[in-house]
């Protein structure tokens, strides 16, 4: 909830460095204006390609929403293991950000962690602009994507417009680990 509370500050203070109305960025980002209010105040969570969207809206890397650091390198930039910045996104997510220090990033990656939920329990849908790319490094995961039912192996992977409804869920009541990369 903290992490929720200071992407919310950042996003609001950005807004107003930028001397947007509130309705404004709701518009350019198409959210309805009341959720893009509980963004800002932390109350209601959102997704990353929620956050990515405002981002590329307000013209600042995702990094800068998510981690509240501007990238600083242009040649290279490693991210040990387990040392990437992190953002406990919902319960059940967390994203490790394997390029944040990267100036103009061209995509986003992350490794992602879904711990597992009640297997009756519906997956949360989003989406955003462009495309991504999934490979499973640990455990299975049902995708689904615009309706579709998909299970991703250790090893399998995925690459889909991500302007389809999607989400993904951890199975077999075990965590999944996979390379997120947002384009």
């Amino acid at each position: 909830m903290e992490q929720l509370k200071q992407i919310g500050e950042r996003l609001r203070g950005l807004r107003e460095s930028l001397e947007l109305s509130v309705t404004e960025v709701a518009q350019s980002c198409n959210i309805p204006l009341e959720e893009y209010q509980a963004y800002e105040t932390g109350v209601h969570d959102f997704s990353v390609s929620t956050l990515h969207a405002i981002a590329q809206s307000l013209g600042v890397s995702l990094s800068v929403l998510m981690f509240g650091e501007e990238p600083k390198v242009t040649s290279y930039f490693i991210t040990r293991k387990g040392k990437g910045l992190a953002v406990e996104r919902v319960k059940a997510y967390s994203y490790q950000s394997l390029g944040a220090g990267f100036i103009n990033k061209e995509v986003q990656p992350f490794l992602v962690t879904v711990d597992p939920k009640q297997e009756d329990s519906p997956v949360h849908q989003n989406t955003h602009p462009g495309q991504e790319f999934n490979l499973i490094l640990e455990g299975r995961m049902l995708i689904q994507i615009n309706g579709k039912d998909l299970v991703l192996e250790t090893g399998d992977s995925i690459y889909f417009d991500a302007a389809q409804p999607h989400g993904m869920k951890a199975l077999d009541g075990k965590t999944v680990k996979f390379l997120a990369i947002i384009i």
